[in-house]
């Protein structure tokens, strides 16, 4: 587990959840007690409370839903906007890039976090996502990309990088071992930079490394949680894992 603050928004955190904090997932067929117990012990341990987490039926599209009051319906979509800051929306990962962005109007702090997998990306989901935040009125947004597999790691053919690269200019990668690839988190940093979003990056690679799970390592049914709410700005965050750098600023 890593918890963040945003430098803009000192008040909101950001935490990333993985192997150790157990499957945060009802929808992949794991039992739903273990789940449950999960994302019970994930939000107390943040002071949420069971019922503030907010969560959505994830298609890899990029529709943009409110975030659920407790008790409603989980709405199908791939990014949840809380316009009055009180909720904690969640997204669900195992490979795929999560975005977590908040935003100012006025006093008031809005939440918005987004499921960025390949299609989604390629779909337009963080250019909705932004504007959706933006038709509350939101500026000095700001953005923490959590865990993903990396672009030296996220192998495709040839066609579909071409494909990709002819829609997102900039998405094409190379892997470690010189195959085809796309860099699913790199372009999603130049995207919301070019937005003018202050982007930060956990530069975790979910296929390196273990402490996450990863659907191309062989996880797939589980999946790691991204948070984002607003907590007390006097919380210090938390020290990152050996090896990871802390969230930082993207090199431009």
């Amino acid at each position: 587990m890593r918890i963040e603050r945003f430098e803009k928004h000192p008040g909101v955190r950001v935490a990333f959840s993985g192997r150790a904090e157990g499957n945060q997932a009802s929808h992949t067929g794991l039992e739903p007690g273990e789940v449950a117990a999960a994302r019970a012990a994930l939000a107390g341990r943040h002071g949420l409370g069971p019922l503030r987490g907010a969560f959505m039926s994830q298609v890899h599209s990029a529709t943009v839903a409110t975030a659920p009051a407790p008790g409603a319906a989980v709405p199908e979509a791939d990014a949840l906007l809380d316009a009055e800051g009180g909720l904690a929306p969640v997204v669900l990962t195992a490979d795929c890039v999560p975005v977590a962005i908040a935003g100012s109007v006025g006093k008031r702090t809005v939440l918005a976090v987004a499921h960025a997998g390949r299609p989604g990306l390629l779909g337009g989901v963080l250019e909705a996502t932004l504007e959706a935040l933006r038709e509350q009125g939101a500026s000095e947004l700001e953005a923490g990309i959590g865990p993903a597999v990396c672009g030296a790691c996220y192998e495709v053919p040839e066609a579909m990088r071409a494909e990709a690269e002819a829609s997102l200019p900039g998405i094409s990668s190379v892997t470690s071992w010189g195959t085809p690839a796309l860099d699913l988190p790199g372009a999603s940093a130049a995207l919301l930079e070019r937005a003018g979003v202050l982007v930060h990056s956990s530069h975790a690679c979910t296929l390196e490394d273990r402490a996450w799970f990863s659907y191309r390592g062989g996880d797939k049914a589980p999946r790691n949680a991204t948070l984002l709410w607003v907590g007390d700005d006097r919380e210090p965050a938390s020290s990152p894992r050996r090896g990871e750098e802390p969230i930082k600023e993207e090199a431009k």
